[in-house]
């Protein structure tokens, strides 16, 4: 009986033993790094999903050439994320709604982020488009006296305030050797200016493509003068700073498919114009005009482009066009 019991003790000390040895080896498996990270990335998966996107564009550029493609919708409906597509009037307003929360991600030109930021903007810069100075410029109706940058001064000047335009007058002003506060420059979104500029009560618009190519062939307006020479007129992809540093694979997905829609555009500009033409209420001529006019293909923000942006905004502050001094590198995403 006491072999017995001796035996049946021994049994159970084992058992209890190899439990204790399981439950240990579980939480140390738990602990380590490989585990840890496992975990994160079933949680950073479950986060991803099932999120709305909410995305800003205007009229033309890279954004609206995905929003008419469907391919990023398409890649996103796969993960259980939708989209949100919002249309703005121009860049500076696209901003103010980044600003307040309305939206996660956008599209504009050089000028509404460095507004935006010196007024407080959570943005950062996400990539860029190669520089396209022919897509905006000056454009005075047909028949005017206006023969250069110079006859500007003292003459009725509209455009988007805060927009890529508002440099382009600068520099040209700059350029013509005519002072920025010598020229009655008014602010008037684009289909205001248009009216403007139809019935004739502006004596020039700062304006850009598509807009400037539709003006041109229904009004057979003269472009004055372009960015040739005086700004590069990139596009920027853009998004709030906490949706950035959240969805970092939502952002990558928007880059690479934009970088693919936009290899195809460049290839098929017809096709671009038609494509395009019923959503954005705009004819097929104009838009071919303004498609062969721009540059195509996503590219990293390298430090050439900060300095850049950092002189527009450094001339901005000095024109007191802006508050306060801004560094663009605050809106730079760390790698």
């Amino acid at each position: 009986m006491r072999r017995l019991t001796l035996a049946i003790m021994t049994i159970m000390a084992v058992l209890v033993i190899a439990a204790c040895g399981s439950n240990s080896n579980t939480n140390t498996n738990t602990g380590t790094k490989e585990g840890t990270e496992d975990a994160g990335k079933e949680a950073e998966a479950a986060i991803t999903k099932d999120i709305t996107v909410r995305i800003g564009f205007q009229k033309y550029g890279t954004i609206n050439i995905l929003k008419a493609d469907g391919s990023l919708d398409k890649r996103l409906a796969e993960q259980g994320i939708k989209i949100e597509w919002t249309e703005f009037p121009g860049g500076p307003q696209l901003l103010e709604a980044l600003n307040v929360d309305s939206i996660d991600i956008g599209h504009t030109g050089e000028a509404p982020p460095i507004f935006a930021q010196a007024a407080g903007a959570p943005l950062v810069y996400l990539a860029h488009e190669p520089a396209s100075p022919k897509s905006e410029g000056i454009l005075v109706p047909m028949g005017s006296s206006i023969k250069s940058v110079a006859d500007l001064k003292g003459k009725r000047v509209v455009l988007n305030k805060g927009s890529n335009v508002h440099y382009l007058l600068v520099k040209q002003l700059e350029k013509a050797g005519v002072e920025y506060k010598d020229v009655k420059v008014e602010f008037l979104k684009p289909a205001d200016a248009r009216a403007a500029f139809e019935q004739g009560s502006v004596d020039a618009w700062v304006i850009w493509d598509p807009f400037l190519a539709a003006a041109q062939t229904a009004t057979g307006g003269t472009i004055l003068a372009d960015g040739t020479d005086v700004v590069s007129n990139h596009e920027f992809y853009l998004a709030s700073r906490p949706f950035a540093e959240k969805y970092p694979d939502v952002i990558d997905a928007l880059l690479e498919e934009a970088d693919k829609v936009d290899a195809w555009a460049k290839d098929h500009p017809q096709e671009l114009a038609e494509k395009l033409s019923p959503q954005l209420g705009i004819d097929v001529e104009s838009l071919l005009i303004a498609s062969k006019r721009r540059a195509y293909g996503v590219q990293e923000i390298n430090d050439e482009l900060v300095a850049e942006q950092q002189k527009i905004a450094d001339k901005f502050r000095e024109l007191e066009l802006i508050p306060k001094d801004i560094s663009i590198k605050d809106a730079i995403l760390a790698k």
